[in-house]
């Protein structure tokens, strides 16, 4: 079989990913062109020197391995410090910086992978930053609204504000620092014309070692960061296996409590816990059964999840049957305004309810599936409005200590080492023991809870792909956020325009506090989604953002609702 599918957030990284499969590469190696692409085109979004979660099926041999792809806390970390100096938020600027490891997660997914070069799948990235690139409507507006925080920082000004101004959407942008640090592991992979491996390993050492380095750690120790030359050199991609959950007879694959990975696995393993149709009333999605369980799944979230090195139970005691039926057991017909934890309560929480703020607009996705088989999902991430760029570099290096806390005893306080715990969590699945789909989004706190009624939309409700992504979507904040000043809103739900009116009136029944996104709005996730089954292939792009999709029958969309589904 040699269809092969690819959604990712943005039409070049689809096109870079499509180049690839159609000359015969494989899943990793057009989800690692397609990634490279992303973080020059969507600059706003997600970065080079950001994070890169990825997961990946082995079509060969079966076997599913995650990368966490994502760096910890320089050696100088000092929360007390921090504390002292900043409260209980860590600052944005260079303070929130955390050892960038998306280009060790893009090269090591290659090398061991992989069958291509870096130069191979770096060519619509290089491209991209040195001839520039169409401004998109999203890319204006996310610049614009955050033009305050971008004029903060000179060497940030620079490139998102050129002429003092914000980009308008149909001009074009230029990265031309930012293809210097493209050049150099270009120029150092080609030294070694003769070994792929050794060749992604010069790239590699280009950034953590060389020059590019040399300027991250340069640019530190004269700002006041926290980054040194032995914190980069030091710094290595973790592999492992995935946490499978069987759900509606699927097998999902999902990454660890470095990120929000386990949270999914417990939303998926409380809803099968419940019945088959537990999460569907009156033939539609049952939305307070499905908010309740968030609820209760991101109330452990905030109590027990961290670095897993760090965690004071294991990851998988949040799927043990017993503590599932007690987390079920407290869910009744009204709606419960902020649940407690499960029985293990170790940590108090400082989160304070406040205003409802816009939720999170950075990351992206790439979800592939290829002719083997194989399936690639990662979601990078990291803005660029937050920190500071390193000047000559185009780098928004890894702002994601925003995800940890500066408080001396909070369960995910900063530390030297510890890996913040991340939102973005890609993720795969079987389906009667063959690879079915791969699956992911941006939009931090609500990603768990998009990819859920996705996969809800699927799976009980027999849409299709193109319907599963499309359909209207609610999520709750009553919890913790996870980033800075971490809110918390009791009972609060937001739901798209166009819900059901029964659904909706349901809602408010039981006591939710309603209140609407805008119409198709990009606060609701993005989803990438490839998909294969006996009836084909698929491809989904969210049209509430600006990805597309193709498959081995059709051509990558422009960034147009029609054009982003494709099934």
């Amino acid at each position: 079989m040699n269809d092969w599918a690819v959604a990712t957030g943005h039409p070049l990284g689809t096109r870079a990913a499509e180049r690839i499969l159609r000359a015969g590469g494989n899943a990793v190696d057009a989800g690692v062109a397609a990634g490279l692409t992303l973080g020059v085109v969507q600059p706003d979004l997600v970065s080079i020197a950001g994070v890169a979660p990825i997961i990946m099926y082995n079509a060969a041999t079966g076997d599913v391995t995650a990368q966490d792809g994502v760096g910890g806390w320089p050696a100088a970390a000092d929360v007390h410090r921090m504390h002292r100096d900043h409260g209980d938020h860590v600052p944005e600027g260079i303070l929130r910086t955390v050892i960038p490891a998306a280009p060790a997660s893009w090269i090591k997914a290659l090398s061991e992978k992989g069958t291509l070069r870096f130069a191979d799948v770096a060519e619509e990235a290089l491209a991209a930053a040195q001839e520039g690139f169409e401004v998109y409507p999203l890319l204006a507006d996310f610049i614009a609204t955050r033009r305050g925080k971008y004029a903060r920082f000179p060497s940030t000004a620079e490139i998102f504000l050129p002429d003092g101004k914000p980009p308008l959407a149909g001009d074009t942008f230029f990265q031309c620092d930012l293809a210097w640090t493209l050049q150099q592991m270009l120029d150092a992979e080609a030294v070694c014309p003769g070994d792929r491996r050794a060749g992604l390993a010069a790239a590699r050492a280009a950034f953590y070692q060389g020059p590019v380095a040399e300027r991250i750690v340069a640019f530190h120790a004269a700002n006041g960061g926290l980054l040194t030359a032995t914190d980069l050199a030091a710094y290595d991609v973790r592999s492992e296996a995935s946490i499978p959950v069987h759900f509606r007879g699927t097998e999902v694959h999902c990454c660890g409590a470095w990120c929000q990975g386990i949270s999914m696995a417990e939303t998926l393993a409380l809803i099968e816990a419940a019945g088959p149709d537990a999460a569907r009333r009156d033939g539609m999605l049952d939305l307070h059964f499905l908010l309740e369980v968030l609820k209760r799944v991101f109330a452990d979230r905030e109590a027990y999840v961290t670095d897993p090195d760090y965690m004071n139970i294991r990851p998988e005691d949040l799927l043990d049957r017993e503590f599932l039926a007690e987390r079920l057991a407290g869910i009744t017909g009204q709606s419960e305004p902020l649940p407690a934890p499960g029985k293990f309560v170790l940590a108090p929480t400082d989160a304070k309810d406040a205003p409802f703020r816009v939720g999170c607009a950075d990351t992206t996705h790439i979800s592939v599936i290829d002719g083997s088989g194989n399936i690639f999902s990662a979601t990078p991430s990291d803005p660029s409005y937050d920190t500071v760029v390193i000047p000559g570099t185009g780098l928004s290096v890894s702002s994601r200590g925003s995800q940890s806390r500066s408080i001396p005893g909070h369960l995910n306080a900063l530390a030297p080492g510890k890996r913040p715990r991340l939102t973005p969590n890609p993720i795969l699945a079987l389906k009667d023991g063959k690879p079915w789909l791969a699956l992911g989004t941006p939009g931090g706190d609500v990603q768990v809870q998009a990819m859920t009624q996705v996969l809800l939309n699927l799976l009980d409700g027999g849409l299709s792909p193109a319907d599963a992504v499309r359909a209207p979507r609610v999520a709750t904040y009553a919890f913790p956020g996870s980033f800075a000043p971490h809110d918390v809103h009791p009972n609060k739900v937001l739901y798209e325009f166009d819900l059901h009116p029964d659904q909706i009136a349901d809602l408010k029944a039981r006591g939710h506090d309603l209140e609407p996104w805008p119409a198709a709005t990009w606060i609701a996730g993005g989803i990438c989604l490839a998909l294969r089954d006996d009836n084909g292939i698929y491809a989904v792009a969210d049209p509430r953002r600006a990805g597309s999709a193709a498959t081995s029958t059709t051509v990558s969309g422009k960034i147009t609702s029609k054009e982003s589904c494709i099934d």
